[in-house]
């Protein structure tokens, strides 16, 4: 699977402080963002998967173009990966880094597969599902909800995804 070649099969050590866990993990979903939009001209979006242990259990990439998939989106990605490597189609006591707000489509992925928590960097303000336009990770009708923490590294990743979308359209 693309999206998932770099992984292995580090972790953060133990005596790391979790802020420092949280942003050691957004910047290396910060790198896999500028894998999509630098390898496959993607909007530039990268997601990592952790487990409770603090290993990289998934890491995916915005692949939906490329692959002609609308559903592979970057958190999707990890997920799958995750779920290979975990060998579980449910992920408990994982925690979920992206580089933007889930869309409504993730954020549903992320409660069917019971991740304990995500961390975003930039908010999406159209379609994001964490809180912006919709609350679906902490909803209490569902049977299960994330804990949400966002705005990690967003000063990086929101001028990522703006400069990406300049460029396109400069192109046009």
């Amino acid at each position: 699977m693309h999206g998932s070649d770099a992984m292995d099969a580090t972790a953060v050590p133990a005596s790391v402080d979790p802020p420092s866990v949280d942003l050691h993990w957004m910047q290396h979903a910060l790198g896999l963002a500028a894998r999509a939009r630098d390898e496959d001209d993607e909007i530039p979006v990268g997601a990592v998967v952790v487990d409770a242990a603090g290993n990289l259990v998934g890491e995916g990439w915005n692949r939906n173009i490329r692959e002609h998939d609308p559903s592979a989106h970057a958190e999707i990605m990890a997920l799958r990966r995750a779920g290979q490597t975990l060998r579980n189609h449910r992920l408990p006591g994982c925690t979920l880094y992206v580089t933007l707000e889930p869309c409504a489509m993730c954020a549903m992925a992320m409660v069917h597969a019971r991740v304990a928590r995500v961390v975003f960097a930039a908010r999406d303000p159209k379609t994001g599902a964490a809180g912006s336009v919709f609350d679906l990770l902490q909803d209490p009708r569902h049977n299960h909800q994330l804990a949400v923490e966002g705005g990690l590294l967003a000063e990086q990743a929101g001028p990522m995804l703006t400069a990406y979308f300049r460029a396109k359209r400069a192109k046009a």
